[in-house]
């Protein structure tokens, strides 16, 4: 029989289960086949719904198998229906590494062997099943450079400790022997890191010794289990440790952030507890808390862990750089702390999931720079006298959530016509939730040369205490009086534009061009304006070898100009040929979009750059929305 995702035990090999299955509130339809070994017709034994028996008649069998002793042993049933993957990659991979663990189970060390033979089942590919010991030795590995080495304190790109985290998935919980652990590493013989998800298990050879087994695939996109299994970890560290587990759920290096994910908690009134995404909420009451279509979130899911305990509820939420939203699912669960009880979850934005449609035409980037242009040239002309025109709303000036303000040349509000309360203050050194000094960089692209620019920055939406992205373009004026002061309107979720990227780089060219290697901190600077939603800004010698890269620090020092895109082309050596030869222009190719496994279309802008003796290619892309 097998168990949770692929443990078989031979007395009950050829058994297949199928039906609908509810559990922790989420119902599946599952197919499981539970061995991959072929029997004659007639020999296994087949429990569906439409034979009327009973898929419970699994679980004491299960729960006897499983009492045969923890690690060497597979979890139960109930696990196996949260292992609800979509992807036909994800499953194959957790079938790999419960066979692999059920040879060390059965054969012990002399199962290693095996797993070393190149261009077997173990061994394929860009997928091999490697085996650790708890000390955090590599016992197999397709690496010659890390086999037989103890590679505790092996990182990734962004300092996750990856042995660690491995070893931590398989043993930190008694009663859960397996799991997932995300980290980003590059494809075998690759330069650029993407997502990496390993299954491991925790399995006892005949030796007596513990191992753990596991096999990784590069997965850009969240699978339900990945979420329910981190979520469930972090439900354990809490009933462990209490509130000193909340630590844990904000380290950026930890097991739980993962790709676009981190876990939340909430008390049972609605106070956010946990919220590595916007810590600034926590403290904060959200039980009014409303998607952009009105659903009431929290309580949503305080309703689910108190009815079920745990399950999904959906929302709808933009994701960044986009100016509708999509459906975002969160996976909730109770969690004892103490006396007391807390809700633990984890939102992702699944493959595939649907997109609401817009219901009004928003602004695009070109024509909020055209309005912004407009109300510059009224006020040149008026002056204050254009503030009553400025402030009528359902005018060409005041729609919806997008208004003017006007700041003079030391951040101090001279106008807001969404909040007149704030006219008078200084803003100079007000930040976003993220500490993005968003009132420097308005005065800093007021202050260009160019006297204009955009300002991407964390900001809630009137009436709203949950910040989104704001886009904002600014653009210096001066008044019939000879005094300069700085005009500007936003959008929130602003669809990415070319015009952000021309602009970003553009700006980021001026930075190199007057400070030469010295402005490098700058453009890697991730509170700054050259790093925002999934835009940064890189910059290259005519060679190739990159220079900055906010977004993946790793390739730095790189050589990249030998790189294709997913259809081969050298877009590297493309892009470097015609910014060389023309000084700046567009280039296509084709990428993986974060969060995304499959090919999309990217549109990167590239300027050739001189600063003193040294050249240098700067550039910024963008997926645009299909």
């Amino acid at each position: 029989m097998r168990e949770a995702g692929g443990r078989t035990h031979e007395a009950y090999r050829g058994i297949t289960a199928c039906g609908d299955w509810s559990h922790g509130g989420a119902e599946y339809k599952f197919e499981k086949i539970v061995s991959r070994s072929p029997l004659p017709i007639g020999k296994g034994v087949s429990m569906c719904a439409r034979q009327k028996f009973p898929i419970l008649m699994l679980i004491p069998v299960a729960l006897m198998l499983a009492s045969f002793g923890g690690a060497s042993r597979a979890d139960t049933v109930s696990d196996a229906m949260d292992q609800a993957y979509e992807h036909s990659e994800t499953r194959a991979l957790v079938v790999l590494v419960n066979d692999a663990a059920d040879r060390v189970f059965t054969k012990g060390e002399a199962a290693f062997a095996e797993f070393r033979v190149a261009d077997s089942r173990w061994r394929k590919g860009e997928t091999y099943v490697f085996v650790l010991d708890r000390q955090g030795n590599m016992v197999v590995h397709p690496d010659p450079a890390l086999e037989g080495k103890n590679v505790l304190d092996l990182r990734d790109i962004n300092g996750k400790p990856i042995i660690r985290g491995l070893i931590a998935t398989a043993t930190s919980l008694p009663d859960k022997p397996s799991g997932w652990y995300h980290y980003e590493w590059p494809v075998p013989n690759g330069l650029l890191p993407r997502w990496k998800s390993t299954y491991v298990r925790l399995i006892q050879a005949p030796s007596g010794k513990g191992y753990i087994v596991g096999a990784g695939m590069y997965n850009d996109e969240m699978e339900r289990p990945f979420v329910v299994d981190m979520v469930k970890d972090a439900v354990g560290q809490i009933e462990a440790n209490g509130e000193a587990a909340f630590k844990l759920f904000h380290d950026q290096t930890g097991p739980f952030i993962a790709k676009d994910a981190y876990i939340f908690v909430f008390d049972p009134k609605g106070v956010d507890l946990v919220n590595p995404g916007f810590p600034s909420l926590e403290g904060r009451n959200l039980m009014e808390l409303k998607d952009t279509q009105g659903k009431q979130i929290i309580q949503e899911m305080l309703k689910v862990v108190q009815t079920s305990g745990s399950g999904w509820v959906d929302y709808m939420w933009p994701k960044p750089g986009d100016s509708v939203s999509t459906q975002k699912s969160a996976y909730v669960s109770k969690a004892k702390m103490g006396d007391q009880w807390a809700l633990v979850g984890c939102g992702v934005y699944l493959a595939n999931a649907p997109k609401a449609t817009s219901k009004e035409k928003k602004l695009t980037a070109p024509e909020l720079m055209a309005l912004v242009s407009e109300a510059a040239a009224l006020l040149h002309e008026q002056g204050e006298s254009a503030y009553p025109e400025l402030r009528t709303k359902g005018s060409n000036w005041f729609r919806d959530n997008t208004y003017f303000f006007v700041w003079a040349m030391d951040g101090t509000r001279v106008f807001h016509a969404a909040d007149p309360g704030k006219e008078g203050q200084n803003d100079a050194g007000i930040v976003d939730v993220h500490g993005r000094p968003y009132g420097k960089m308005f005065l800093e692209a007021g202050n260009s040369p160019a006297g204009e620019g955009w300002v991407h920055y964390m900001y809630p939406e009137p009436g709203d205490i949950f910040p989104t992205w704001k886009s904002t373009f600014v653009k210096r004026v001066t008044y019939p009086d000879g005094k300069q002061y700085l005009v500007g309107s936003g959008i929130y979720n602003m669809q990415m534009d070319k015009a952000f990227i021309e602009d970003v780089v553009n700006r980021a060219s001026e930075v190199v061009t007057q400070e030469g290697q010295a402005g490098f901190a700058k453009l890697r600077d991730k509170t700054g304006p050259f790093v925002f939603m999934d835009t940064y800004v890189f910059l290259q010698k005519p060679d190739g070898v990159e220079l900055v890269n906010a977004g993946q620090p790793s390739l730095e020092g790189k050589d990249l100009s030998a790189l294709q895109d997913l259809q081969g082309k050298p877009f590297v050596k493309d892009y470097i040929a015609v910014a060389m030869q023309k000084g700046s222009a567009w280039v296509e190719y084709e990428w993986y979009r974060p969060g995304q496994n499959s090919t999309t279309r990217k549109l990167t802008y590239v300027r050739k750059v001189q600063s003193g003796a040294d050249t240098y290619i700067v550039g910024s892309g963008y997926y645009p929305q299909e």
